[in-house]
């Protein structure tokens, strides 16, 4: 029986969505280098889904069935309302919402091809306003409605923190999305391909993937590197502070890759955009904080950052709340989500590995009288 400590190494299926060779990235063929400086997330999305770039058509078509569908039903507001929005972090809440919207859905448990796409559309959709509508309530804010002339990325903007809707950080913020819409079968993917591989359906699957990317090993390394810079403070203070971590043999978040050892191919947009971010916002030394543990963790480790290391400055610079670092990973990540699912039923079989039994052998059962 062959065994393979979390999985490393080990082969699962073929895929035509997501390869990663080396330090190369790439979607549906077409490199990740192309896609972040000439398309759009909602190119993206399509072509993860349909296996090729739209036309300008069917793009037009996508975005305005996006927009169609973005309001939330208003049976969810009164469970958002009773939740203790102040309390509980918002992934939780939204795997909660997410789960919520299955449970609202006509046809949720309906599992022929149209309707598998239209429930994707509307969970692609749907989870960009879940999100702000928490942000905007916990806040006491007042709930915005998308507009039709605001992209994907622009929306999210704009319903989270109201007009106007800062152009380069609306650019900088739909490259992000890009960068993290796909990732081959990372913990949270396989997760939900595990899941509908019962044939359970796409909300059940997201639902599952929120679930798994929720801990710090995966999704919410952003957001534990936030909290590392804000502890540092300064830019003097860096040094001291790693040195001090790696004395004490923790984990450096952000630093390091289970399949890049090289280098993260996304590391480097992140970077560029929290360079130019937070000049823009006069936060620079977030940039500069997070340049010098970059340099250090490289030297004395040998380890580079990954995608989730220049994410935090850079959301941090754009005003956006630390604990939305992970949400906004997973509306991201919807996207490539669904496309593994859609992968799994056209060619599905149950996903159910096996176990190398290492426990204790011909044990006598006593009686309880006796124990």
């Amino acid at each position: 029986m062959i065994k393979a400590r979390g999985l490393e190494g080990v082969v699962l299926t073929d895929t035509k969505i997501t390869s990663i060779s080396g330090t190369k990235l790439s979607y549906v063929g077409y490199d990740l280098d192309d896609l972040v400086n000439y398309a759009t997330f909602e190119e993206v999305v399509f072509l993860l889904w349909y296996k090729r770039l739209p036309n300008q058509a069917e793009l037009t078509e996508f975005k305005e069935n996006l927009f169609e569908v973005m309001e939330l039903p208003e049976e969810i507001y009164p469970h958002i309302e009773h939740m203790d929005l102040n309390k509980i972090h918002p992934m939780s809440a939204l795997r909660s919402v997410i789960s919520l919207l299955g449970a609202y859905d006509p046809e949720d448990s309906l599992t022929h091809k149209d309707a598998t796409m239209e429930k994707a559309l509307r969970l692609q959709a749907r989870i960009l306003t879940v999100i702000t509508t928490l942000s905007r309530l916990r806040n006491g804010k007042e709930i915005l409605h998308p507009k039709k002339e605001y992209g994907y990325a622009e929306n999210f903007l704009y319903l989270l923190k109201g007009d106007p809707v800062d152009p380069i950080e609306a650019r900088a913020f739909d490259q992000a999305l890009i960068l993290h819409a796909d990732h081959e079968l990372n913990a949270s993917t396989f997760t939900a391909r595990v899941c509908v591989a019962t044939l359970s359906d796409l909300y059940s699957g997201i639902t599952a993937a929120i679930s798994a990317l929720k801990g710090e090993l995966h999704g919410g390394a952003n957001e534990q590197v936030i909290k590392m810079l804000m502890e540092i403070g300064e830019v003097d203070r860096a040094i001291p502070y790693i040195q001090e971590k790696i004395n004490n043999k923790e984990k450096i978040m952000g630093m390091g890759h289970r399949v890049y050892k090289k280098g993260d191919p996304r590391a480097k947009y992140l970077k560029k955009m929290s360079k130019e971010l937070t000049r823009k916002a006069g936060q620079e030394k977030w940039y500069q904080i997070s340049e010098i543990i970059e340099e250090y963790i490289k030297k004395e480790k040998g380890l580079p950052a990954n995608v989730d290391f220049y994410s935090a400055s850079t959301y941090h610079s754009m005003g956006i709340e630390h604990d939305l670092f992970t949400p906004i990973f997973a509306m991201s990540r919807t996207s490539g989500w669904i496309a593994h699912m859609l992968e799994q039923y056209d060619d599905n079989r149950l996903i159910r590995p096996r176990a190398n039994y290492v426990g204790p052998k011909k044990l006598e059962f006593i009686p309880i009288s006796k124990r």
